[in-house]
Protein backbone atom coordinates (compact mmCIF):
# COMPACT_ATOMS: atom_id res chain seq x y z
CA UNK A 1 0.00 0.00 0.00
CA UNK A 2 1.13 3.54 -0.57
CA UNK A 3 2.11 5.84 2.24
CA UNK A 4 0.50 9.11 3.26
CA UNK A 5 1.53 12.13 5.28
CA UNK A 6 -0.74 13.02 8.18
CA UNK A 7 -1.52 16.38 9.78
CA UNK A 8 1.54 16.20 12.04
CA UNK A 9 3.69 17.23 9.06
CA UNK A 10 5.82 20.30 9.74
CA UNK A 11 6.66 20.82 6.04
CA UNK A 12 10.36 20.47 6.80
CA UNK A 13 11.13 19.12 3.29
CA UNK A 14 13.29 16.22 4.56
CA UNK A 15 11.20 13.57 2.80
CA UNK A 16 11.24 15.07 -0.71
CA UNK A 17 14.88 14.33 -1.67
CA UNK A 18 14.69 10.92 0.05
CA UNK A 19 12.00 9.60 -2.32
CA UNK A 20 13.45 7.61 -5.25
CA UNK A 21 10.19 7.96 -7.20
CA UNK A 22 9.66 11.71 -6.77
CA UNK A 23 6.26 10.87 -5.27
CA UNK A 24 6.31 13.58 -2.60
CA UNK A 25 5.37 17.18 -3.26
CA UNK A 26 4.31 20.24 -1.35
CA UNK A 27 0.59 20.45 -0.76
CA UNK A 28 -1.62 22.90 1.01
CA UNK A 29 -0.75 23.14 3.85
CA UNK A 30 1.33 19.93 4.22
CA UNK A 31 3.31 17.69 1.89
CA UNK A 32 1.48 14.94 0.01
CA UNK A 33 2.43 11.56 -1.45
CA UNK A 34 1.21 10.60 -4.90
CA UNK A 35 -0.10 7.06 -4.41
CA UNK A 36 0.40 6.32 -8.11
CA UNK A 37 4.16 6.87 -7.69
CA UNK A 38 4.73 5.58 -4.14
CA UNK A 39 6.23 2.09 -4.02
CA UNK A 40 7.24 2.31 -0.33
CA UNK A 41 10.75 2.19 -1.82
CA UNK A 42 10.24 -1.39 -3.03
CA UNK A 43 12.71 -1.82 -5.86
CA UNK A 44 15.04 0.88 -4.58
CA UNK A 45 15.60 0.35 -0.85
CA UNK A 46 14.79 -2.11 1.94
CA UNK A 47 12.40 0.28 3.70
CA UNK A 48 10.64 3.57 2.99
CA UNK A 49 13.29 6.26 3.04
CA UNK A 50 10.83 9.08 3.72
CA UNK A 51 9.83 7.44 7.00
CA UNK A 52 13.48 7.15 8.01
CA UNK A 53 14.21 10.86 7.55
CA UNK A 54 10.91 12.33 8.81
CA UNK A 55 11.55 14.13 12.11
CA UNK A 56 7.80 14.47 12.81
CA UNK A 57 7.10 10.74 12.34
CA UNK A 58 4.05 11.69 10.26
CA UNK A 59 4.35 9.27 7.34
CA UNK A 60 2.00 6.32 7.77
CA UNK A 61 0.37 3.53 5.77
CA UNK A 62 -2.54 4.60 3.58
CA UNK A 63 -5.35 2.16 4.41
CA UNK A 64 -7.26 3.17 1.26
CA UNK A 65 -4.50 2.11 -1.16
CA UNK A 66 -3.59 -1.55 -0.53
CA UNK A 67 -0.93 -3.16 -2.78
CA UNK A 68 1.13 -6.34 -2.55
CA UNK A 69 4.91 -6.43 -2.72
CA UNK A 70 4.67 -7.69 -6.31
CA UNK A 71 2.35 -4.81 -7.26
CA UNK A 72 4.73 -2.30 -5.68
CA UNK A 73 7.67 -3.83 -7.57
CA UNK A 74 5.75 -3.70 -10.86
CA UNK A 75 4.91 -0.05 -10.20
CA UNK A 76 8.59 0.72 -9.48
CA UNK A 77 9.67 -1.01 -12.70
CA UNK A 78 7.08 0.90 -14.74
CA UNK A 79 8.32 4.19 -13.26
CA UNK A 80 11.99 3.44 -13.85
CA UNK A 81 11.89 1.26 -16.96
Amino acid sequence: MALLINDNCTSCDACVPACPNEAISIGDPIYVINALKCTECVGAEDEPQCKLVCPADCIVQNPDFVESHDELMAKYESLHG
